[in-house]
């Protein structure tokens, strides 16, 4: 029988996209959410990614499409191009600052805040929520070389998930269906909003 925790998912998509590479598995979305209802009560599960504008096709399209039709409150943003000091065109796109006020303001609605992610920036926001009286738990790895998770972030959070323990009832292997066209990711010439 689940528990009677109120439940708040906080999905940083390209984090936990690039960990799941790291690791050589697919999210399967549909279990994920299953996964956290059978848990407690789940208020909201937020999927929070960057979108590049001016594509006619984003390879990312079809997820974001899913998720929003399957349970999910899918947070969306332009990515924003630029030009540097040195004359090279870069990409940024961040979505930091939407996860955060968006976990802030369910806060007083649940009482288990779990953001899938490794972005030390978000041991702030965790700090904030437990303030709050929420228990947050941080779900990455440390199993990757180099790890996937920010040693403050990890230390911070009231409980540290390392995804590989959640892969039985999350992930399928990337082999077992056609790979996903690559999510847009910031490259080595290119930096986060």
């Amino acid at each position: 029988m689940p528990s009677s925790e109120r439940i708040a998912l906080f999905i940083d998509g390209a984090n936990l996209y690039a960990t799941a590479k790291s690791l050589g598995f697919d999210i399967d979305y549909k279990r994920l959410l299953k996964e956290y209802q059978a848990q407690g009560y789940l208020v909201r599960a937020f999927y929070y990614t960057a979108l590049i504008e001016d594509q006619e096709y984003s390879s990312i399209r079809p997820l974001i499409d899913w998720l929003d039709y399957n349970g999910y409150r899918v947070v969306t943003k332009p990515t924003k191009e630029f030009v540097d000091s040195t004359g090279r065109r870069k990409v940024k796109g961040n979505m930091d600052i939407e996860l955060a006020i968006d976990a802030l303001e369910l806060a007083p609605y649940i009482n288990h805040a779990v953001i899938f992610s490794g972005d030390g920036d978000f041991r702030s926001l965790v700090e904030a929520l437990q303030r709050r009286g929420v228990k947050v738990s941080v779900v990455s790895t440390i199993t990757s070389q180099p790890p996937m998770v920010a040693d403050e972030l990890r230390r911070q959070a009231d409980e540290f998930i390392d995804i590989v323990h959640l892969l039985p009832r999350i992930g399928r292997e990337s082999t077992d269906r056609p790979a996903r066209p690559p999510e847009r990711r910031i490259g080595p010439d290119e930096e986060e909003m």
